[in-house]
């Protein structure tokens, strides 16, 4: 939340920053310096002085101009007439159009805001994933309740969802155990181990996130590439792992289908938690 707070900050803030800077450049278009008005303002105004001139004179300021111009070909220096003023006409808007200048600053100011634009909304679309999602992080029925005790129960090993990356385990029923364990575990999870009888173990090591393998003859959990052991239920036993097995909440069906929410990881219970009391049962496979 903090993440989505900073982009739509920076988002708001580079709009800001784009709107200014545009208003600055149209304001400052078109618009005279301060010597080139105070020049303007020393200068007489030629308006009302202006006569109609006759066609000779026209004709012999021509042939003086061509004279000068010829002069400046060959070497000659060509001097301003004193008094000699052009009335200024200010351009059509409509002819002008728009300048090289204002067209590259507008291009490049849509470009940027086109490219925070789709910045924000993909940072926008990674910090809220939409849910009921197909793959790993949605939700996955992943058979019967009752089959999936039965298979447990018959091959004394865990009920593996590799769609959901779940191992399904059963949680002793004794009013011992289960009191130990509602000090431990959240109560989603608690409510699946007491209502169900079993308990969802992701299959990641907390060390470094190797997947799990189960050991038939110890009856754990031991990761090979580590070393970390986990009892039944997924509580830390050995190993470098800073806590137990994370877990996911899981709904049982009105037709007994269970079904495992992977949007939501349940951190593990801390290291020295030991709710069953169950130890290894056999040689450790690592």
């Amino acid at each position: 939340m903090v993440v989505a707070i900073a982009v739509i900050a920076i988002f708001v803030v580079a709009v800001v920053t784009i709107v200014i800077f545009a208003s600055r450049s149209r304001s400052s278009t078109g618009s005279l310096s301060r010597e080139t008005r105070r020049r303007d303002q020393a200068t007489p105004s030629t308006e009302t002085s202006l006569e109609p001139v006759a066609s000779t004179e026209l004709e012999a300021a021509g042939r003086e101009r061509a004279d000068e111009t010829r002069e400046t070909l060959g070497g000659g220096v060509v001097r301003r007439r004193r008094g000699e003023v052009v009335e200024y006409e200010p351009v059509d808007e409509e002819e002008l159009g728009v300048t090289r200048r204002q067209f590259m600053n507008r291009g490049i100011l849509v470009a940027v805001g086109f490219g925070l634009s789709a910045f924000g909304a993909a940072m926008l679309a990674f910090l809220w994933p939409p849910r009921g999602q197909t793959g790993f992080g949605g939700t996955f029925n992943i058979g019967k309740m009752s089959d999936i005790k039965t298979y447990i129960a018959t091959n004394k090993a865990p009920f593996y969802a590799p769609q959901a990356r779940t191992y399904m385990q059963p949680y002793p029923q004794n009013p011992q155990t289960l009191a130990k364990a509602k000090k431990v575990y959240k109560p989603a999870i608690f409510d699946d181990m007491e209502k169900y009888g079993l308990v969802a173990l992701y299959q990641r090591c907390v060390h470094l996130g190797c997947r799990v393998p189960w050991c038939q003859s110890s009856q754990w959990f031991e990761c090979p590439c580590h070393g970390s052991k986990y009892n039944r239920v997924g509580e830390k036993k050995a190993g470098p792992a800073p806590r137990g097995l994370d877990r996911f909440h899981f709904t049982v069906g009105g037709d007994g289908s269970l079904t495992v929410d992977t949007g939501t990881i349940y951190l593990g219970p801390p290291i020295g938690t030991n709710t069953t009391g169950q130890e290894a049962e056999g040689p450790l496979c690592v």
